[in-house]
């Protein structure tokens, strides 16, 4: 079953949350966080995290600051396994957690199987998950399709979530290792490159070679077939110059022989 996304986008965003956090302070700002996790379309929160106002909530409310920061790093198995240390959350709040687990689920696999699914977002039945499902690709937070012979949802695209600070120098080493393993790519295919134009000049010159022989054989054969043609132009007129002596002898002979027998007697 293939889904295809809705590209319409809400109207609420992260960033008049992230300009009314600047001025709100207390427990104006626990419900300013509400309204964030509450909003339609915002599905990061590491700029509202950021915030002076809000980082001071880890002191003055806690569960605020604990919620926000589950809606940015955490899962819905992480809501139900520590309830206590975050804000009750709404069914809209619930949906927007399960689709951030479907999000995190997709950047670990490509496939990911309904038994899974139906685990790690705690939901009872496969048609409560497929409706789900379809919510979050209407929502253009992931794009794919559901394969319900093999009951699993395949993955083509999903949202980035926040990152962790702890989680940058992880990212940057792999980007390192990933950079430095094209630079030997690259290294390869160049060497490669060269290879193989060596190889070409060098057979662009062994055909130069082989046409310049061919030519030079074809010389030496027009040579020799001349040569020959002369030598047997010489063998044909010696002949000819041979045999014509010869054949007067013959018929001077052959006169004699027939006045001596036409001799008359007594001479």
């Amino acid at each position: 079953m293939v889904v295809e996304k809705n590209s319409s986008s809400s109207s609420s965003s992260l960033e008049q949350f992230v300009l009314l956090a600047k001025s709100t302070k207390g427990a104006a700002c626990t419900e300013l966080v509400k309204q964030a996790l509450e909003a339609p379309g915002v599905y990061v929160f590491g700029e509202l995290l950021d915030n002076p106002n809000i980082t001071e909530l880890a002191d003055t409310h806690s569960v605020y600051f604990n919620t926000l920061n589950l809606f940015a790093y955490g899962t819905y198995k992480d809501y139900t396994n520590n309830q206590q240390n975050f804000i009750e959350l709404t069914p809209g709040q619930k949906k927007k957690l399960h689709h951030l687990t479907i999000v995190t689920l997709a950047t670990k696999s490509k496939c990911i199987p309904y038994e899974r699914l139906l685990q790690e977002l705690e939901i009872k039945n496969v048609r409560d998950l497929e409706d789900l499902i379809i919510e979050a690709i209407y929502a253009d937070i992931i794009h794919g399709k559901l394969d319900q012979k093999n009951s699993q949802l395949e993955i083509d695209y999903a949202i980035g979530r926040d990152i962790r600070p702890e989680d940058v120098k992880v990212i940057i080493n792999c980007l390192q290792d990933w950079s430095a393993a094209c630079d030997k790519v690259l290294d390869s295919v160049e060497m490669q490159i060269h290879r193989a134009n060596t190889e070409k000049n060098s057979a662009m010159l062994r055909q130069i070679d082989i046409e310049q022989e061919i030519v030079n054989i074809k010389k030496t054969l027009k040579t020799q077939l001349m040569e020959r043609s002369d030598v047997t132009d010489e063998v044909m007129a010696v002949d000819s110059r041979e045999a014509t002596p010869s054949g007067d002898k013959g018929k001077k002979a052959q006169k004699v022989s027939k006045d001596t027998l036409f001799e008359p007697p007594g001479r």
